[in-house]
């Protein structure tokens, strides 16, 4: 077999010595031979196919690790990988689509916060925390207040103190004036300030140093709400008499989902399908979603805890929420709904109603 020189298969893969040395170094393309006195290389024609690979990979941003294990697969599951890792970057470039647009609007002088409509709006509220059927104790948090609606689901042993410490922390937004450009900053900052919070309730030396919470709140600016979320507590929209779920779950399962590896149903029953990847509380990942919501008189806006949501169908909460008209009886009406459901894990619910000032 007629090897070929390290310079012949770079212009022929279309990668450079260069990369060629250091994809040697890290094990990602091996040269057939290597000289011992010279150290010169020299690539087996057939190795072109998986040079090719790497090449692509690369264009695509996926990191060397990834196409490490991609270049280690079969066809199918490579194929596989390789979707699963575009979903993710789609996912990604999401999110910074929705920051972007919001930095477009402040540094062209278009304020956020404007009202877009004729008429003043404000908020009608309610919130009500349960323990369940099931828990000792109920770790969750609910608030509603007339600028700031949160949920905090904790874990550990000091899960309890560490959701009331989070949603404590953001509650000086509601006594605070922010300016219209520093919303999603002042929001940001209370997170700090929440993961803190959080972090002093278990000191590094106690047993449980895993203990954290979930923190999803939303902050009234009287046409918008800004959002801050980080768990798989969630937040619904009931707009028009359709409801919408617009936060997105920040747990292994839900990954998997974007990835393609599991569908909604086999997720419902998955081992893991309460494991976090971000949430506040040490050594965690605590990256939040941050954005923007314009509001609408007549929207009805749910933030709840994954007691609900695992165990009631979308169906369900629905039918609750465009079917109760006061906060009040619909957050009641809902941790029934849980409760009868087996009320397996403590649940939380805050309902609002964007309203017409009178």
């Amino acid at each position: 077999m007629e090897l070929l020189t390290i310079g012949a298969f770079a212009k022929a893969s279309r990668l450079s010595p260069k990369a060629l040395r250091l994809y040697d170094e890290l094990g990602l393309l091996t040269p057939a031979r290597v000289d011992p006195a010279t150290g010169y290389r020299r690539y087996a024609p057939q190795q072109l196919e998986q040079a090719r690979l790497v090449a692509w990979l690369r264009r695509l941003g996926m990191p060397l690790a990834r196409i490490r294990r991609v270049c280690a697969l079969e066809a199918g599951e490579a194929a596989g990988e390789i979707r699963a890792y575009w979903a993710r970057v789609e996912a990604d470039t999401a999110a910074r689509r929705d920051l972007a647009a919001f930095l477009v609007d402040h540094l062209t002088g278009k304020d956020p916060t404007m009202s877009r409509t004729t008429a003043p709006l404000a908020l009608r509220y309610a919130a009500l925390s349960d323990t369940g059927q099931v828990r000792a104790s109920n770790q969750d948090t609910a608030y509603a207040g007339s600028r700031l609606l949160a949920v905090a689901d904790g874990y550990g042993s000091a899960g309890a103190p560490a959701s009331t410490a989070a949603v404590e922390a953001l509650r000086s937004l509601e006594t605070e004036t922010v300016p219209a450009g520093e919303l999603l900053g002042a929001l940001e900052d209370a997170l700090g300030r929440a993961e803190q919070a959080v972090h002093g309730v278990s000191a590094p030396g106690d047993d449980d140093t895993d203990a954290g919470t979930t923190l999803t709140a939303m902050l009234w600016t009287g046409s918008q709400l800004a959002l801050v979320h980080i768990g798989d507590s969630r937040v619904h929209l009931l707009r028009d008499g359709e409801l919408f779920q617009i936060t997105h779950d920040h747990t292994v399962v839900q990954s998997l989902i974007d990835e393609g590896r599991l569908t909604p149903e086999e997720a419902a029953s998955h081992p893991q399908r309460s494991l976090l990847m971000r949430a506040l509380g040490r050594g965690a990942d605590s990256t939040p979603d941050l954005r923007l919501h314009d509001a609408r008189a007549g929207d009805r806006y749910l933030l709840c805890s994954d007691g609900l949501s695992t165990v009631v169908p979308a169906g369900d909460i629905h039918r609750v929420l465009s079917g109760t008209p006061e906060p009040e009886a619909a957050v009641r009406a809902l941790v029934d709904l849980a409760n009868a459901s087996g009320g397996p894990d403590n649940v939380s619910c805050v309902v609002a109603d964007v309203v017409e000032q009178p």
